[in-house]
């Protein structure tokens, strides 16, 4: 009898033993599809912006009249009207006004100043197309600058929903007309100052003066 239970033991744990490890290789292909979607999509992505660089290199290449510069955020510029005197910048915190034209890479326009507008934009705390937001920080005030954006720092894989398609590099002329703090944001204490919390006194009511018969009230 005890040897008949240990049998019965005995088949029960290898049928467990068996299911687990079947279930075990039945979702190993799963992380590994997993792992090789990611990888080619990874692939994929270096193998467009090294594309949408390169055009934009043959670009700079095929103007060597004009000065382009590289910014470490991987796109280029190049000025149309450069102030050196007011060497003074756009900073978190600040209102920038602005023109704005856009184009794709084959110089055709897409968007137009006058289709745009006046711009305005709250440095670093509106979502604007990512070059502009780190280009505007570089410009000073009455510059134009026109950019080079490949599609990662334009409307990436999206596009703006509109005239805008997927993954399409962008020529952005800026004006920046001007740029000032923002009047509704609180100054910050200097260093070693603390903002006080105490409620402030009530001041003292003086006594109404008399009415003049000339005066005027509003």
């Amino acid at each position: 009898m005890n040897y008949l239970k240990q049998s019965i033991y005995a088949l029960l744990f290898a049928v467990l033993l068996v299911s687990c490890k079947q279930h075990e290789e039945a979702r190993r292909p799963i992380s590994q599809a997993s792992g090789t979607f990611m990888k080619k999509s990874v692939d994929r992505n270096k193998k467009l912006v090294a594309n949408e660089e390169d055009v934009i290199k043959k670009i700079i290449k095929n103007n060597p009249k004009t000065k382009y510069y590289a910014t470490r955020k991987g796109y280029w510029l190049y000025y149309d009207e450069r102030n050196t005197t007011d060497l003074s910048a756009p900073k978190k915190g600040d209102i920038a006004y602005f023109n704005l034209e856009v184009k794709d890479i084959d110089g055709k326009i897409i968007y137009s100043e006058a289709d745009l507008g006046p711009q305005t934009y709250y440095v670093d705390k509106q979502d604007i197309m990512m070059g502009l937001r780190d280009g505007i920080k570089m410009m000073h005030k009455n510059e134009t600058v026109t950019f080079l954006f490949p599609s990662h720092m334009a409307y990436g894989y999206h596009g703006d929903n509109k005239k805008i398609g997927p993954n399409q590099s962008l020529i952005c002329t800026v004006t920046l007309r001007n740029f000032v703090p923002d009047p509704a944001a609180k100054p910050a204490p200097a260093a070693g100052q603390t903002q006080s919390t105490a409620a402030p006194k009530p001041a003292t009511p003086k006594p109404a003066a008399p009415t003049k018969k000339d005066t005027i009230n509003p």
